[in-house]
């Protein structure tokens, strides 16, 4: 499966706006976090892009978050890989892969950064940066949403939780126009 028809899907499936402002924002720190540890970007981009199309059918019904997306995909031709991460980020399987690792950190801290943009009242990805998110992580009340132990897990990819910040904060400005941030 190739990107464009990976977007096709999304845009069938996501109507929430936000949400694929999410689904964008998760694929673009993957791909990053991919070109960073050597791995192979448009795999990593894919799964980052499809991790949450069946959200919007199983908000209300977590235990089916995933599984509904892998019923979605049945007939199309998606790497094992990219089944496996879909699965973790739910947490459905044990994190093995490093894509698997990769997506359950990225998850969660798109919403973190998001939510950094949106107190300063520019309510714009350019004008954070990193000693300013660490300290937002450090309050328990700052984008309460967004698990700071998942976003911590980011160390089983051998990155601090500055570098990952860091990472995801460039990888998301480099999309900013598509973010509305």
């Amino acid at each position: 499966m190739d990107r464009s028809r990976a977007f096709e899907l999304v845009k069938e499936h996501v109507k929430t706006k936000n949400l694929v402002k999410h689904v964008l924002a998760v694929e673009a720190v993957m791909k990053a976090l991919a070109r960073k540890l050597g791995e192979d970007e448009e795999l990593w981009g894919l799964a980052g892009l499809l991790h949450d199309l069946d959200y919007e059918y199983t908000k209300d019904d977590p235990a089916r978050h995933g599984y509904m997306t892998l019923e979605l995909l049945k007939d199309e031709n998606i790497p094992e890989e990219v089944k496996k991460a879909v699965l973790a980020h739910a947490g459905h399987k044990e994190r093995e892969l490093p894509i698997e690792k990769a997506i359950y950190a990225a998850d969660p801290v798109t919403g973190f950064i998001v939510a950094g943009a949106l107190i300063r009242k520019e309510k714009k990805l350019e004008v954070l940066d990193v000693p300013f998110l660490l300290r937002r992580f450090k309050e328990k009340a700052f984008a309460r949403g967004a698990s700071r132990e998942q976003i911590s897990s980011c160390q089983e990819l051998g990155l601090t939780l500055e570098e990952f910040l860091g990472l995801s904060l460039d990888a998301m400005k480099g999309i900013a126009s598509e973010l509305g941030l």
